[in-house]
């Protein structure tokens, strides 16, 4: 405790939060001489408990460093910190932007898409009915702890097949293309509530409201977060660029325009004619701004020059 207020006075870490039964359950095991790890038998002995039985997620490959146990949604998990050498692998593939969205979670420059997923919203009426059930129960008594688990089950159940949807998505991006571009968006100020205060009332909340939840549905943050880390483990090259300017840009003549975005879907150039969907016109800009920050340390905002063709991209724990 000592040591975690001296790094917030230093400015080196947030203010020391204590720990809370039932929040973030966890403790670890920093000495690894007092950890025994049979990988074959798939066991684990830790101080106090013995040997523990485990289901492996994956190899754990290395030396071992520490182990830590954590419990979330009524389930135990044990995380081993392994440490090992590799070599830094060479990058394959071509150099791809990507635009992310409600309709279309992630639309490439090659024009291949990932539709969402909606973890939240498939589920959204089966968690209301129970928080209901929860919310008419005597605060702290047993039945109230169970109608807690089962709500807590449900949200891990949510987010559960939410990660799993973004590692497989952003796995697939990392290891196929050399040079990943993304639009580098404010999440949390894009998912602001709208609301306003009585003073200065909010316009169309409802509305706003609908956008957030869905925004925060899709993982934009995790989904940004893990595409970074895999490109560059994959010895790939990750490029964030602003956002501004990119889905009203003509990648044809460069012409910049709110009436280019004549609907949500549809990129229609009141310049030039030119007319494509508008995340893939979205996700062309990106990689043009993407080499633009590799050449010149700069993004362009006007799009491409106007006699250039619309150019296609060519570019883990133990559980």
């Amino acid at each position: 405790m000592e040591l975690a207020y001296f790094n917030f006075f230093a400015k080196r870490a947030a203010f020391p939060r204590f720990k809370k039964k039932g929040n973030r359950d966890s403790f670890r095991y920093p000495d690894p001489k007092q950890i025994k790890l049979e990988r074959e038998n798939g066991r684990i002995f830790l101080p106090k408990l013995g040997w523990i039985r485990y289901r492996n997620s994956r190899l754990a490959l290395g030396a071992l460093r520490n182990v830590t146990v954590s419990s979330k949604g009524g389930k135990w998990f044990v995380s081993v910190l392994m440490r090992r050498e590799v070599e830094q692998p060479l990058p394959h593939g071509p150099s791809t932007g990507i635009d992310v969205g409600i309709a279309r979670f992630a639309t490439l420059s090659d024009g291949t898409f990932l539709a969402p997923l909606n973890s939240f919203k498939k589920h959204e009426q089966r968690l209301a009915k129970y928080q209901r059930r929860m919310a008419r129960k005597t605060k702290f008594s047993n039945n109230w702890k169970k109608a807690k688990g089962r709500v807590q089950r449900i949200h891990s159940s949510i987010a559960n097949a939410r990660n799993d949807f973004l590692h497989k998505a952003t796995t697939q991006i990392s290891k196929n293309h050399a040079m990943v571009c993304i639009e580098d968006l404010q999440v949390r100020n894009m998912s602001k509530s709208a609301s306003g205060t009585l003073e200065a009332p909010g316009r169309k909340v409802a509305q706003k409201k609908g956008l957030n939840k869905a925004i925060l549905d899709q993982g934009w943050g995790e989904f940004r977060r893990q595409l970074e880390y895999k490109t560059r483990w994959n010895g790939g090259e990750f490029v964030a660029v602003p956002a501004a300017y990119t889905s009203q840009t003509c990648p044809c003549c460069g012409h910049i325009s709110r009436e280019n975005r004549q609907t949500q879907a549809l990129f229609a150039c009141v310049s030039c004619g030119y007319e494509n969907n508008a995340d893939h016109v979205g996700a062309i800009n990106v990689l043009a701004a993407g080499h633009a920050v590799l050449a010149c340390g700069e993004p362009v905002q006007s799009g491409r020059s106007a006699k250039q063709e619309p150019a296609e991209a060519t570019a883990q724990s133990i559980a």
